[in-house]
């Protein structure tokens, strides 16, 4: 028998107390249609099933004339998809729906009160704002928020927490587990004075299978005898983020993914700067960004990752902005790009179970492996193959035996198919990052400045006669002088600031010892306090037994 209009503007069952955390059915008449969408799409991904049974099945007793056929729920009326919710009683579904109505709320709470100040908007939120309208931000900061273990965080909508300017800077590494999933072991927050918040080593609390030690700096050594879970870290981070502070990072997505932490209020380094040719797409590295902006070195080429250093990168790159004014975008240098791109190969569609380690056995030639700045996409990865040269890049990728074919873009790429230690058999696609036109063009520039370099000037057979000596005349003259010369003001200048640095390194090491010394000194206080009160309650003891 078919469900009456009357039965449906009925809840079919007790409208949940507001003090708990279920979805209350004046939530789901308020809700948007694309959010209640989303929420019976979400029915069908976890198979949970009603009163009037599946989505399908509801359809089938609800529309008897179309059933099931057109049953996308983006396709639906508001009015059907509130139906079938409230067929639901369970409280676990309807904190599931509260869950994706939260998330949805959080994020429009953000964008809202971004639009409705822009024009007398902080530095901070226009960051956050700029953010949000980063055509990239749907797509990459769409978690799977619904998942166990997942935190969404509630926005207050206090305007004096979302008017807030606080911010802390985050960043995370990363290990890949036995299960084909990425799991946090390290995380680094520091705050606006670029003081420490949070700096643990994380246990995943399950079986690890690389823990890509040359990226993470991490061993299995460092993780013996942590206690510090997932759960203790988002509990931390809610009690942070708690009155509406901006949380910053670099690819930021990458790392609330690991955490498994669902945050609005959000600034992302890699959405905010970009390079100045509006014809270069790809995002500015931390590193490159600390270069330009910061003008200082992040690590040494071939150093682990340094997630105390990178977080701290990060707030000093938004702080260069709000504070200082920092131009946001970045001078683009062909040289270094080129060099950077046609020296690798991309490696994509990895499948998660495959190791950094094992990638050195599919490609041939001597090459460092650098993971690509992305989530993985349907249980795969991307990373980069390093090579020193051009020339080694390109006869890698030549000497590659496997099937010639063209991604989406029309670019050339090889599908390669070998066999792990575990006698699983797996096939990946590797590409140059450049085009071969491109490729060769940034090859042939490099060659010409190095032939440019190393030839002699041509003579031009021009003679003059100065007393009894004859000097050929060579017009390149000036030119080899002129460059002679900003060769020595560059390699002053070089030197100055190496100096500078030296000074800066031998300042930082003597707050160091400063600070060892204060550490060392408090340390001796708490111990004489310590045997004060102990000398102080034996005092008591002795007056109390005497009186």
């Amino acid at each position: 028998m078919g469900l009456s209009r009357k039965t449906l503007d009925r809840p079919s069952s007790p409208t949940p107390n507001p003090n708990s955390q279920g979805m209350t059915e004046a939530q789901l008449k308020a809700a948007e249609q694309q959010v209640l969408a989303e929420i019976v799409r979400l029915t069908q991904k976890h198979e949970l099933k009603g009163t009037e049974g599946g989505w399908k099945e509801f359809l089938n007793v609800y529309d008897k004339e179309m059933g099931d056929r057109v049953s996308d729920p983006s396709k639906k009326s508001k009015n059907v998809l509130v139906a079938f919710l409230k067929t639901f009683s369970s409280q676990n579904a309807r904190e599931l729906f509260s869950k994706v109505l939260r998330c949805h709320q959080n994020r429009s709470l953000v964008k809202q009160f971004s639009e409705a100040g822009v024009n007398d908007e902080s530095p901070v939120q226009r960051l956050v704002r700029q953010t949000l309208e980063h055509p990239l931000y749907p797509i990459e900061y769409s978690f799977p928020s619904c998942d166990e273990g997942w935190v969404v965080t509630k926005l207050s909508q206090r305007p004096k927490n979302m008017a807030s300017t606080a911010m802390l800077a985050i960043d995370c590494e990363m290990v890949l587990c036995e299960d084909g999933t990425d799991a946090c072991v390290k995380v680094c927050v520091v705050d606006r004075n670029l003081e420490v918040k949070l700096n643990k080593l994380v246990n995943p609390g399950k079986a690890i299978s690389d823990y890509r030690t040359a990226i993470t700096g991490v061993s299995a050594e460092d993780l013996v005898g942590i206690e510090c879970s997932l759960v203790d870290v988002q509990k931390i981070m809610k009690k942070l983020l708690s009155h509406g502070t901006i949380l910053a990072g670099h690819a930021l997505s990458n790392d609330l993914d690991a955490l498994k932490f669902d945050y609005a209020r959000i600034i992302d380094t890699s959405y905010i700067f970009k390079y100045a040719e509006d014809s270069i797409q790809k995002r500015p590295s931390l590193t490159t960004l600390c270069q330009r902006v910061l003008d200082y070195q992040l690590r040494k080429e071939g150093a682990p990752h340094n997630c105390l250093d990178d977080a701290t990168a990060v707030m000093k790159l938004v702080l260069a902005v709000v504070d200082h004014g920092a131009s946001l975008e970045i001078p683009y240098v062909p040289d270094e790009v080129f060099r950077s791109e046609t020296e690798m190969l991309l490696v994509h569609r990895i499948p998660s179970t495959v190791t950094i380690d094992e990638l050195n056995g599919t490609i041939p030639g001597i090459f460092t492996v650098e993971m690509k700045q992305s989530r993985k996409i349907g249980g795969k990865y991307s990373a980069f193959a390093i090579f020193k040269t051009v020339e080694d890049a390109n006869e890698a990728f030549g000497k590659l035996k496997g099937t010639v074919e063209k991604d989406s873009q029309g670019r050339k790429q090889k599908v390669i198919t070998f066999q792990l230690k575990t006698g699983d058999v797996i096939s990946l696609c590797v590409r140059q990052v450049l085009s071969d036109e491109t490729t060769a063009q940034a090859s042939a520039k490099k060659r010409a400045g190095e032939t440019m370099m190393a030839a002699k000037p041509k003579k031009l057979r021009e003679e003059e006669v100065v007393g009894k000596n004859t000097v050929v005349v060579d017009p390149s003259n000036d030119h080899l002088k002129e460059m002679e010369r900003l060769k020595r003001e560059l390699n002053e200048k070089d030197l100055k600031l190496r100096g500078r640095c030296e000074e800066h390194f031998k300042e930082i090491e003597v707050l160091k010892e400063a600070l060892s010394n204060k550490d060392l000194e408090i340390s001796s206080l708490r111990d004489t306090l310590k045997t004060r009160k102990e000398k102080l309650k034996v005092l008591k003891k002795t007056i109390k037994s005497n009186a």
